[in-house]
């Protein structure tokens, strides 16, 4: 049953210590899916293995430099409802002139360790020092490549409330952030912050940061509602059912923010295909669709363009209107540019082939 709670109540209840959670996703300590259970046993990884030992990509990391244009203090003090793609699913928007930012990753590598694990293709538009007070972070799960210790830590004293899925928040507080700037939400729970309704809506991935911590925390996606926009941000999901139950219920969206990148076909339950990608658009009910979750980190088997040339693809057989901005370029809300190609720019003089892709379906006999 959905759930309207309170900020005042929120803050001091859900994010209080020692406050015994209960959700009917919580199956003996550890959250579940609604549609599927993804187990990583020993026949899976040794699938993974191979599929990364097989690999021949051609570009895994970008040839040249990719264009980031830099967000500005003066931008991002002005009124009108903007978005500003920072990397990854790290989207920065101003609705009814306040900031919400979701998933802040500025970290060079989105691993435990700052000496190993994927490194960024880009510097962040801005740093976390130039951000100016947000409003609002929203958090989709604990995974390093959404949440960004470091991050939070340097972001701390500039953001007034944090908005995570049940459990995430008490990492954070673990972390130094005080407990009465965070609300954890179970799925289909409602708050309204500085005037944005946020509604934490279902997902279906997983969770953890450890070896022995696995889907101890939530996950979830998001509606985002302000007085004059409707938008959705997936966080990572398999493509599944919830979305057209989400579509119905809060649809349609101005842009639907889609988790597009990193995938494969081991791995699908967990991360959608492209093709995933825009059924979960359609379900929503979505106007514009982003597709995010690429461009930034090297997660995958696949070349590091091939989620927008795929995405966009099935844009045109779809009749769908893509939003593919450059890092850090403004997307103003009331006048949204067309599609920008910029990675094909990236790639020089490569051969680009509508619709010829490699689709990462890889053989093991």
């Amino acid at each position: 049953m959905k759930r309207n709670i309170a900020i005042g109540i929120g803050v001091i209840v859900m994010a209080a210590a020692g406050y015994k959670f209960t959700s009917s996703n919580n199956v003996e300590g550890k959250f579940v899916n609604t549609d599927t259970s993804y187990e990583t046993g020993a026949a899976n990884i040794w699938e993974i293995t191979k599929a990364y030992v097989k690999a021949n990509r051609v570009t895994p990391t970008p040839s040249t430099q990719i264009p980031v244009l830099p967000v500005t203090a003066k931008q991002l003090a002005e009124e009108h409802d903007a978005m500003f793609r920072l990397g990854h699913s790290t989207i920065l928007m101003r609705l009814d002139g306040k900031l919400i930012l979701t998933d802040p990753v500025l970290s060079e590598r989105a691993s435990p360790v700052q000496w190993a694990g994927p490194k960024r293709f880009h510097e962040s538009p801005i740093s976390g020092e130039d951000l100016p007070e947000i409003d609002v972070v929203v958090i989709s799960h604990d995974h390093y490549d959404h949440l960004d210790k470091d991050a939070i830590k340097l972001l701390d004293g500039k953001v007034k409330q944090f908005l995570t899925p049940l459990k995430v928040g008490q990492r954070m507080i673990e972390w130094g952030v005080s407990p009465d700037k965070v609300v954890e939400m179970d799925w289909w729970d409602e708050i309204s912050v500085a005037g944005i309704k946020f509604v934490a809506t279902p997902a279906q991935h997983f969770s953890g940061r450890g070896v022995f911590d696995r889907d101890q925390t939530l996950w979830a996606s998001w509606v985002i509602q302000s007085k004059q926009r409707n938008l959705f941000f997936s966080g990572d999901s398999g493509y599944f059912k919830g979305f057209k139950e989400i579509g119905e219920k809060f649809g349609p969206f101005d842009v639907t923010m889609v988790e597009t990148g990193a995938y494969n076909e081991l791995w699908s339950d967990i991360h959608m295909m492209p093709e995933g990608s825009m059924q979960a658009h359609l379900d929503l009910t979505g106007s514009h669709m982003m597709p995010i979750h690429n461009g930034t980190f090297d997660l995958s088997l696949h070349d590091w363009y091939e989620p927008f040339e795929r995405v966009l693809s099935l844009a045109k057989e779809n009749d769908v209107t893509l939003l593919t901005p450059k890092f850090g370029q403004e997307i103003t809300l009331d006048n949204i540019p067309q599609t920008s190609l910029w990675w094909r720019e990236v790639e020089g003089e490569k051969t680009w082939e509508e619709g010829k892709i490699a689709q990462n379906t890889l053989s093991f006999n």
